[in-house]
């Protein structure tokens, strides 16, 4: 109750200072130590500007002949974007990476809100200035320009140069000309939306479970299996499907979900399967919610015999399928998640990794939670946090959809703790499957609809 109360407190704090910088548009405020003294004369200043704009600028820029400014070698050159404020001062918008020792540099393709670049006016000022990067932070100015990305993308057409000018050389020298060029090779602006304006805009989350029931789980009916459900109604199964669902539902609309399980001889031949329906009926295997799912779950326990092994393949690539069919419709109407508990070590790995990197290709995301204390090294890897996921033949996945997290790490944490972090990378795999696509939500929100107080 305390913790509850605390985190309550906490966001009416957060909201409050919402509104106050919303109201006000300019918020300053003295920095204070812990102990509420002053921090010297520091003064933090936030700005509050409405976006309406999800365009972004797609730009990359070179320079030419930029003065040298090193004494034991040539300059070390990055740029600095800034957008005029509506009281004509300057902000940072962008700065791009620093290129050590070179006069003619090629700096990386890269991208900014267009609403930050310049308020989504195309005729808004835009300064942008070439530094020389020193170690101690005293970087040396080599030259600036002011210009707008009307401009900016008028250049990239006809290849325009932009003359930089370093104004105390300029004012000393009688036949100053510049301190270099900078070409504009690419200027594009194109809109790129967020996962709340695809989840807002219609797209359909599509959430499926698929259940591990190797014999490794041991007896349902011992209290040493991992699914033994306790007198209180829970495993660490039920646990995860609850944490997890209970998320995700809400970006269902029907909220019907699709429930599997995999490595059981089933009724009434007791072949093994790797994707059958918990609820045993082929023809809908849909679940009404999370508690349609659990007591699927429940039902299904008492009905199959768990074996092995355990193989991921089959039931990713049952998921799979109903994602490349999406994938050929124009808009972003539907994702996929699928949610895989397991207990134990995969014995399909490089099926599985050939699974992955397919749907690595496909609107859709796979969840692998770990239950019970085995050695889930093998989820770690599938993973792709520590280097791209590849296929047995050297195929790179084309982005990373996997997220395994171990189950153990969020048994005594609160229960939006797991949640929280097995989803964590699930919207920014949504926006980058529509967005590199260029698929936008199938219908557009305006920005008042985003909002709800």
């Amino acid at each position: 109750l305390y913790q509850e109360h605390s985190q309550h407190i906490i966001k009416l704090i957060v909201v409050q200072l919402f509104l106050q910088i919303v109201s006000s548009k300019k918020l300053m405020r003295p920095l204070v130590l812990k102990n509420g003294k002053l921090a010297g004369k520091g003064i933090i200043s936030i700005l509050a500007e409405e976006v309406k704009d999800n365009r972004i600028v797609n730009l990359q820029v070179q320079a030419r002949n930029l003065d040298k400014k090193d004494l034991f070698g040539k300059s070390d050159p990055y740029l600095e974007f800034h957008k005029q404020t509506e009281d004509g001062k300057w902000q940072v918008a962008y700065r791009t990476e620093v290129i050590k020792n070179n006069l003619n540099p090629s700096w990386k393709a890269f991208k900014t809100p267009l609403h930050s670049l310049c308020n989504g006016d195309l005729q808004r000022p835009v300064k942008v200035e070439c530094y020389d990067y020193d170690n101690d932070g005293s970087h040396d100015l080599i030259g600036t320009f002011e210009t707008n990305v009307a401009k900016l993308q008028e250049a990239s057409q006809n290849a325009t140069e932009f003359e930089c000018i370093n104004p105390k050389k300029k004012q000393k020298k009688k036949n100053y000309k510049n301190s270099g060029t900078v070409i504009v090779k690419s200027c594009q602006i194109v809109k790129e939306y967020s996962f709340l304006d695809y989840v807002m805009g219609g797209c359909q989350m599509n959430f499926t479970v698929g259940i591990d029931f190797t014999g490794s789980n041991g007896d349902p009916r011992s209290p040493d299996s991992l699914h033994y459900i306790n007198p209180n109604g829970f495993n660490e199964y039920l646990m995860a499907i609850w944490s997890v669902g209970m998320v995700v539902q809400d970006y269902d609309t029907d909220k019907m979900f699709p429930a599997l399980g995999f490595g059981a001889q089933i009724p009434p031949n007791w072949q093994v399967s790797h994707e059958f329906p918990i609820n045993f009926n082929p023809d809908n295997m849909l679940c009404a919610g999370v508690q349609g799912i659990v007591d699927a779950y429940r039902n299904c326990l008492p009905q199959v015999r768990l074996y092995g092994p355990t193989n991921f393949a089959p039931i990713i690539n049952h998921m799979a399928r109903f994602a490349a069919t999406a994938a050929q419709q124009q808009t972003a109407s539907q994702y996929f998640i699928l949610l895989i508990i397991t207990d134990g070590v995969i014995t399909d790995l490089d099926n599985t990794r050939q699974a992955i990197v397919n749907a690595s290709k496909l609107p859709m995301s796979i969840i692998i939670i770990g239950v019970g204390g085995a050695d889930f090294s093998a989820m770690e890897f599938l993973d792709g946090d520590d280097g791209v996921l590849k296929s047995p033949t050297g195929e790179a996945a084309i982005r990373d959809i996997v997220q395994f997290v171990p189950f153990r790490k969020f048994q005594n944490a609160a229960k939006e703790a797991l949640a929280q972090s097995v989803l964590a990378e699930v919207p920014q795999q949504v926006v980058c499957y529509f967005n590199t696509r260029k698929m936008s939500p199938p219908k557009e929100q305006k920005p008042e609809d985003l909002l709800d107080f």
